[in-house]
């Protein structure tokens, strides 16, 4: 009993390890304990924690920055074992190592519930900086210490501020913090307290903080609102630093809020007068307007009529002659130009103007200057397989058909005759204003040739009318023939020089020969077109009706005998 009353030294070392765990197997190894401060000796404290021996600890490690350590004997402080006896029978204890354990408990619960931490930036490495998260240490990548790059870091070293943990290891001693995560959520607790303030169609002003390509982005007291450049003026804007500079102040209008993504656009012609109202009025279908070119595109030119009101002039309606060309080569921006209002819509803020409808038409002005039956001059611009096209005053052009570039030869071998860049001359034979061609003629310029409506000048020949002609020439393809003495000339097919084959050869024609010959038609440009056959076979049937029919028995050559001497008595 009385050794139980009053336990030997080796019982009260029973008694700990019982408690703790055996000291010599390691068992206050690798934990935080508390200890008391026995002494403070030559800048350590020395600290008794319950092992056979007392272990010392610098001074240093219990001071906080520049302040003191404010230790004194008696104290009881916490400190993290790392061995339980050194070579010199010392326990060897860690304030630091202490502080960092506890550090990382409390990081690790206050990571797991999403809370933000205090910290201090205290130094640079590769990528980024160093935190001290009250004894624990964590990499700030650069990339998170502000919202937009930060040059200069300096200010925000030594001094705490919150930080949001992104990522920890413990078994590894990683810990990634970001100030960035911080400072967006407040700001979006700012802007929500903002946009909460604010309305659409509210006036307010702001300052321009930055300027892009589509627009301005304007500060409205620690929120920005986007004024897009189509928003800054009626009038076309080709870049917003042509209506304002950073760190201009501007009076805008609140044009939208998106309550969702948080964006506000803003505008600046809202606050002005809108031009479109009345422009029906005054901009009506076929009145002329001068204006001035702002832009050009690949379909047409946008002509400025007013600030604020354009109107947009398509390739098609830019030139009467000029086709499938590109609108830069017809009008250049900045340019003044004379235009025709043709269609104006009030609600879609659109006009369409015509540049060609201000200018003379060319068809028309050619008609007007050239009448049918009037001789022009050109240069042979393109031949096609129907006929060749000549270049014609007031830069249009007018058509030859096949059939009528020559008499005598058929319109494959007439557009065989000339080339382009001939200069040649022709009749006009039509103008159609409307549907925009020429036609014109150059047979009709041969040696008697009738003029363009000689039909209708009381010429003696009718289709039917046998007459006698007076060959003129002789051709391979027929005879060019003149009705009369000094009547219009016309032509014989090959064809109709006879009704049988060995008759059809104008090798058997002299040039004065008289003939007579059956008017069959007249081409487009009034001009005679005869025919002996036609002729001989309208006798034949006169002959039959008259004097008999084949069928009496009575030979063809009888029947047109007879008729011969009726003509002969007659």
């Amino acid at each position: 009993m009385a050794s139980t009353a009053n336990p030997t030294r080796d019982d009260f070392a029973a008694l700990l390890d019982e408690t703790l765990g055996d000291a010599s197997d390691g068992g206050f190894e690798g934990r935080v304990v508390k200890g008391t401060i026995t002494a403070i000796e030559n800048d350590k404290a020395v600290i008794d924690v319950g092992l056979k021996s007392e272990g010392r600890v610098s001074l240093k490690e219990f001071a906080r920055g520049e302040e003191p350590h404010g230790l004194s004997v008696g104290d009881e402080v916490e400190v993290y074992v790392d061995r339980v006896e050194n070579s010199e029978g010392e326990a060897m204890l860690s304030r630091d190592r202490a502080r960092r354990e506890a550090a990382w408990d409390n990081l690790e619960a206050e990571f797991g519930e999403g809370k933000r931490v205090e910290g201090i930036i205290f130094g640079r490495v590769k990528g980024g900086f160093t935190v001290d998260l009250d004894g624990a240490v964590a990499f700030l990548p650069g990339s998170q210490v502000d919202i937009r790059p930060v040059r200069d870091v300096t200010p925000l070293m030594d001094m705490p501020q919150p930080f949001q943990i992104l990522k920890m290891d413990r078994r590894r001693g990683n810990i990634v913090v970001s100030r960035r995560a911080v400072l967006e959520e407040t700001r979006a607790e700012q802007r929500s307290e903002l946009i909460d303030k604010l309305s659409e169609g509210q006036v307010i002003e702001g300052v321009v903080k930055n300027i892009t390509d589509y627009g301005a982005f304007v500060d409205l007291g620690g929120i920005d609102g986007l004024l897009h450049v189509t928003d800054m003026s009626y009038k076309r804007v080709n870049h917003p630093s042509e209506v304002i500079n950073i760190g201009d102040t501007v009076k805008v209008q609140i044009v939208r809020i998106n309550s969702e993504t948080q964006r506000i656009s803003l505008g600046m012609k809202q606050l002005e007068s809108d031009p479109w109202e009345g422009a029906a009025a005054n901009y009506v279908v076929g009145t002329r307007h001068t204006g001035v070119v702002t832009n050009i595109t690949e379909y047409g030119a946008f002509v400025e009529l007013e600030a604020g009101i354009e109107g947009l002039v398509h390739v098609s309606e830019m030139s009467w002659t000029k086709k499938n060309i590109h609108p830069g080569k017809i009008v250049s921006t900045s340019q003044e130009v004379e235009v025709m209002v043709l269609e104006v819509d009030g609600e879609k803020r659109r006009i369409s103007l015509g540049l060609k409808q201000a200018q003379q038409n060319p068809w028309e002005a050619f008609a007007e200057q050239h009448p049918v039956g009037s001789q022009v001059q050109g240069e042979v611009k393109n031949a096609t397989e129907f006929g060749l096209f000549i270049g014609l005053d007031g830069d249009v052009d007018g058509m030859v058909h096949m059939s009528d570039i020559a008499w005598g030869i058929s319109g494959e071998d007439a557009l065989a005759l000339h080339r382009k860049g001939e200069e040649v001359s022709a009749v006009v034979l039509d103008v159609d204003v409307e549907k925009e061609r020429i036609s014109l003629g150059m047979k009709q310029l041969e040696r008697g040739a009738p003029t363009a409506g000689a039909a209708d000048s009381g010429s003696s020949l009718k289709r039917g009318a046998v007459v006698t002609v007076t060959v003129l020439e002789v051709r391979d393809g027929g005879l060019e023939v003149q009705a009369g003495d000094d009547g219009a000339t016309g032509f014989i097919k090959r064809s109709d020089l006879g009704r049988d084959r060995d008759e059809q050869r104008p090798d058997r024609f002299q040039v004065g020969q008289k003939v007579d010959a059956k008017v069959t038609g007249f081409d487009r440009s009034k001009k005679p077109n005869f025919s002996i056959k036609a002729r001989q076979l309208a006798e034949e049937k006169e002959a039959v009706e008259q004097y008999g029919s084949s069928d009496s028995g009575a030979s063809l050559g009888d029947i047109l005998g007879e008729a011969l001497k009726g003509k002969d008595s007659d």
